[in-house]
């Protein structure tokens, strides 16, 4: 029997994190299945989840753990099956960049029952001005009763700066 663990990871960025990490799943029978590593604001930070045997996951744990002399934190959850139903569609916002966007497209997703599987976000100057745009891909899951319309229409509801595009 084995386990599906969640591991979050921050530590200052060096070379040398990712194979630390992978040596210590790999050397308690672990299988890395997927990933989302990045480097942000001069640290390492990521989330990795991983399929290791039960009789392992306790020493797994306390070998992570173990990585903070190597600078890097990390926490292990144990992960469930959940199923969410629903069409998975990307989306890309972009408008002038301003406090809280982030906030309004999740309150607007979240009143249609919308769920953010994955969110990356980023910062850029405008192509003819000094201003910054912000810029947003997601991947959602959208309830069957939710038609992409109606989406669109409570995005857009936001202000008229804020440009969104399912992305095929």
């Amino acid at each position: 029997m084995t386990q599906h663990l969640v591991l979050t990871l921050i530590g200052d960025d060096k070379p040398g994190l990712v194979e630390k990490l992978s040596q210590t799943i790999v050397a308690h029978n672990g299988n890395w299945l997927e990933s989302r590593l990045s480097h942000l604001a001069d640290k390492f930070a990521g989330i990795v989840t991983v399929d290791v045997p039960k009789d392992q996951v306790a020493s797994l744990i306390t070998d992570l753990q173990n990585l903070t002399t190597s600078g890097l934190t990390v926490t292990a959850t144990e992960a469930g099956e959940h199923v969410v139903n629903g069409k998975t569609v990307a989306l890309a916002v972009v408008g002038n960049d301003k406090p809280g966007i982030v906030k309004e497209v999740a309150q607007v997703l979240h009143a249609l029952g919308v769920n953010v599987k994955e969110l990356e976000t980023s910062r850029e100057p405008a192509p003819m001005s000094s201003e910054m745009l912000f810029r947003a891909e997601l991947v959602l899951t959208v309830p069957d009763n939710v038609a992409l319309d109606e989406v669109e229409k409570a995005i857009e509801v936001l202000g008229s700066d804020l440009m969104m595009d399912f992305v095929k």
